[in-house]
């Protein structure tokens, strides 16, 4: 067997209850996915909102914390968080064995030596906090005929999945896998990066999927799993593997396999790759080897958004550039190219006491935001029609180059800049960026305005910023993965330099 170190010192590892003294708290070591470059974003909100401290995985895009159990409801509202599991057993540096059989060998035993039971409890307190959730919404549906729409110009919500993803990190490239399959194969209905890219296949990491076969004589034993529940019905499981380094013999689709083999055999549950309760999560990064059971059936960024545009912006994502400008009560925060309304609708969400201004020059954009806004309205309604008392949040239809808004009227400019892939063109950024950082000045306050633009054309934003450095700094720059493509967010403070309105009056 591989000799592995568990992360129990990191305390990462499952508590043991003291003998003779009472029953100890349930406690849950949380992992989650975050957008990356915002993990110490999402490390800040967990401390802010759950008392924990977060550790920072070495794997870009992975935070891990200890909370009790019952904080489980407070984790599901983070807002910085995509997907969430809770860890069986983490091992710092695992030792893969250099031949092929022996180390996956080696993963099938490990199966029968992870402590189980206490991440099972977490995951069914989980289940039965969803099954609540769902009872809740059945009973506040409206009727279809009373939901009414802004406009007909949105798109239904749902009807466009592969934006729902289009901030998935490159290196992660989902993949279906028969469970006979020796290759990984793509996935047919793979994720499209958000400017219409395909998303780029890393050689050091995949993501895959792997249904393992029932054998005829482990299928039949129903009721027979370790759960603790002898007549309970037979749960139907899958593995998802994701694994990043070049040193393995194996490849995701072997792990998945053989992995989940073990699983199967050790719990007696039926493996079902689309219908499934439980999705083991098998995450090897170098040495570095995590064991998870997913506690998220889909990704929390898409809390907000029901009409998906083109380039739908990952609330995720907006929550943690709003939060770099540290937006404080009263201030006025606007995004002049809004598209479907991501940033506003999250910032009016997380920032009740701010009033958020949405613009964009595309009226099928306004009329996406419009909508996206109106479904905020109802979800607002049917938590507690009592309190509901709106957003402070408006949208309108205008021309970046040339805001409607007074000169330094406003505190901050949060936004999403065209890439020029899928809206634009890298020829016409040229143009429009330097204008846009000129009438974001504009409207700024001098002296303490901020602006939080996120671009994949870095290039270009760069040469406008040099030409307007009198009236803007920069102060920070994160670099993230959005759909594949290595772009950054740039936190800009606006100078002393009073702005020239060289606007006609009207």
């Amino acid at each position: 067997m591989a000799e592995a170190e568990a992360a129990g010192d990191a305390g990462l590892g499952p508590a043991a209850a003291q003998e003779g003294a009472e029953p100890a708290e349930l406690l849950a070591v949380i992992g989650a996915t975050v957008p990356t470059g915002f993990e110490q974003t999402a490390a800040e909100e967990v401390r802010e909102k759950l008392g924990s401290v977060s550790r920072i995985s070495k794997d870009r895009g992975k935070i891990y914390f200890e909370v009790p159990a019952r904080s489980l409801p407070q984790v599901h509202r983070l807002r910085s968080v995509d997907n969430l599991f809770v860890v069986v057993q983490e091992f710092k540096d695992y030792q893969f064995k250099e031949n092929k059989e022996d180390a996956l060998k080696d993963l099938e035993d490990l199966v029968k030596k992870l402590p189980w039971t206490d991440p099972m409890k977490v995951w069914e307190l989980n289940n039965s906090l969803k099954k609540k959730k769902t009872k809740r919404k059945k009973h506040s549906l409206q009727s279809p005929a009373s939901r009414g729409k802004l406009s007909d110009g949105g798109e239904e919500g749902g009807a466009d999945q592969n934006n729902t993803n289009d901030q998935e990190d490159c290196a992660q490239n989902p993949v279906a896998v028969e469970p006979t399959g020796g290759q990984d194969t793509e996935n047919p209905q793979g994720v499209a990066s958000r400017n219409g890219v395909e998303e780029e296949e890393d050689n050091e990491q995949s993501d895959v999927k792997v249904e393992v076969q029932a054998s005829s004589e482990s299928g039949t034993k129903a009721g027979e799993g370790q759960t603790g529940e002898g007549e309970a019905k037979v749960l139907r499981f899958r593995v998802t593997c994701n694994r990043a380094g070049d040193k393995h013999s194996f490849t995701s689709n072997e792990a998945a396999r053989d992995f989940g083999g073990a699983v199967q055999e050790h719990f007696q549950w039926k493996a079902d790759m689309t219908n499934f309760d439980v999705e083991v999560l098998l995450n090897i990064h170098n040495n570095e080897v995590v064991v998870g059971i997913a506690l998220t059936e889909e990704s929390l960024h898409r809390r907000n958004i029901t009409h998906f545009g083109p380039t739908t912006l990952r609330s995720t994502l907006a929550y943690g550039m709003l939060r770099l400008c540290d937006p404080q009560p009263t201030d006025i925060i606007v995004d002049p190219m809004c598209g479907t309304g991501a940033i506003p609708i999250e910032g009016a969400a997380e920032w009740p006491y701010c009033y958020h201004i949405a613009g964009d020059n595309n009226p099928q954009a306004v009329k996406r935001a419009a909508n996206n806004i109106s479904s905020l309205l109802r979800k607002n309604e049917s938590k507690d029609s009592s309190t509901a008392l709106g957003v402070p949040l408006d949208v309108i239809q205008w021309d970046i180059c040339n805001l409607p808004l007074r000169t330094g009227s406003v505190d901050i400019v949060v936004t999403d800049m065209p890439f020029g892939k899928r809206i634009g063109s890298k020829k016409k950024n040229w143009d429009l960026y330097p204008a846009c950082l000129m009438e974001m000045g504009r409207i700024c306050t001098p002296g303490t305005g901020r602006a939080v633009l996120l671009t994949q054309d870095k290039k270009c934003f760069a040469k406008a910023l040099s030409r307007v450095g009198h009236i803007w700094r920069r102060a920070q720059t994160v670099w993230v993965n959005v759909g594949g493509l290595h772009a950054a967010v740039y936190l800009l403070r606006r100078t002393s330099e009073p702005a020239q309105d060289t606007r006609p009056f009207w």
